[in-house]
């Protein structure tokens, strides 16, 4: 089932809406600029009567919460705001009770509503105390980074980190309304917008070869701002919708979005979630892993990998392990996060391979020792 990307007549003509028709759970995603001013009236409309309980990190809140609360107040929606710290230390178990503990302090109703607004954890963290809050609150998702425009607001998979890998506890709870407001990009630091790309650069990779040439000639104008980057974000949930639509709950072919995924995941862990390497840096490292170890094992063609290396590194990406700061550990603590990825399963590794650009496809019961002599190969290179 394909999602169809439609011009937004309620704001400008730089607008798009990709809807999730999800039977019983269907709802919008509205991109464009200035939706955080238009929220309040949106809001209104959409869920007269509610009350909200926005949940944002610190960064965010300086930047983006200011617009989002003048347009809820000139709206006359009553709101609050739980303040978590920064990073990806925050998708925890401790922080996942304070904003529980928050909302029913607030005396938040069943029938209210979470406003995610920020990045992908506060994304994954706060869907997911409002899959648990009274056991299930409505939420909607305001991502305010481009990874969490493209891809984490979008799809329902949400949850926290453990001691024993990345999102190893949560739920799928989709949310009722996605705005993804252009304007917030503009104040992402390089290296996180860049971090979102890899991200986008994934929707080619699994199955669109076209989009990926088009990222090839327009990736400069993306990270610009022009009109491409809407068109980029609209491709991507559009793409995401699709995936979404066939596999709400990951059992087969919506796993092809982890693509890249675990490497990524893995090298996350052994970084301590510290910020060396943020999320979307390890996918971009775990994608061009994926390519190479799927042409060793004679799938794809060995240039591939190489091609995605420059594309990505263009964007001020990391792409090897060598790029990483500081000590990441020996092989074998590799091996033991990549043992921990959600895709194991009765402990045989699955991975998402290739056999070229936009031509992904899932591999079960991948051999460890192949995995273990390619990664040692790549330390070294």
């Amino acid at each position: 089932m394909a999602a169809d990307i439609e011009a937004d007549g309620d704001a400008s003509s730089s607008a798009h809406r990709v809807h999730v028709p999800l039977e019983g759970r269907s709802y919008d995603i509205l991109i464009g600029p200035r939706l955080l001013e238009r929220a309040g009236a949106l809001l209104a409309e959409r869920f007269p009567g509610r009350r909200f309980g926005i949940v944002t990190d610190t960064e965010v809140a300086r930047a983006q919460l200011p617009r989002l609360g003048a347009s809820l107040d000139a709206a006359g929606i009553a709101h609050g705001t739980i303040v978590l710290p920064n990073g990806e230390a925050t998708k925890s178990f401790s922080r996942l009770e304070e904003v529980v503990e928050g909302l029913l302090a607030a005396r938040l109703e069943r029938g209210d509503l979470v406003i995610a607004l920020g990045g992908g954890v506060i994304g994954d963290l706060a869907g997911f105390a409002a899959a648990i809050t009274r056991r299930g609150m409505d939420f909607i998702q305001m991502p305010t980074s481009l990874l969490a425009q493209v891809d984490s607001s979008v799809g329902g998979k949400t949850g926290i980190n453990s001691p024993h890998g990345k999102n190893l506890v949560g739920a799928f709870h989709q949310p009722r309304l996605v705005l993804a407001d252009l304007d917030t990009l503009d104040t992402l630091p390089p290296r996180e917008f860049a971090a979102g790309y890899a991200e986008v650069v994934k929707y080619g990779l699994i199955d669109d070869e076209a989009f990926y040439f088009w990222l090839e000639a327009n990736r400069r104008a993306i990270f610009e701002g022009g009109p491409e980057r809407a068109e980029a974000v609209a491709r991507c949930c559009a793409a995401k919708t699709r995936f979404v639509l066939a596999d709400e709950k990951e059992t087969g072919v919506r796993a092809l979005l982890n693509l890249g995924h675990t490497f990524g995941h893995a090298l996350e862990k052994i970084t301590g979630y510290s910020g060396r390497l943020l999320h979307g840096e390890g996918v971009a490292i775990g994608m061009v892993m994926a390519h190479a170890f799927s042409a060793r094992l004679g799938l794809a063609p060995g240039q591939d990998a190489e091609r995605i290396s420059r594309h990505l590194s263009a964007a001020g990406l990391p792409t090897r392990l060598g790029d990483i700061p500081g000590e990441i550990g020996g092989t074998d603590a590799i091996m033991d996060a990549i043992a921990q990825d959600k895709k194991v399963s009765r402990g045989a590794l699955t991975f998402i391979l290739t056999r070229g650009i936009g031509q992904a496809f899932i591999e079960k019961g991948v051999d460890p020792g192949a995995v273990r002599s390619f990664i040692e190969d790549q330390r070294h290179t």
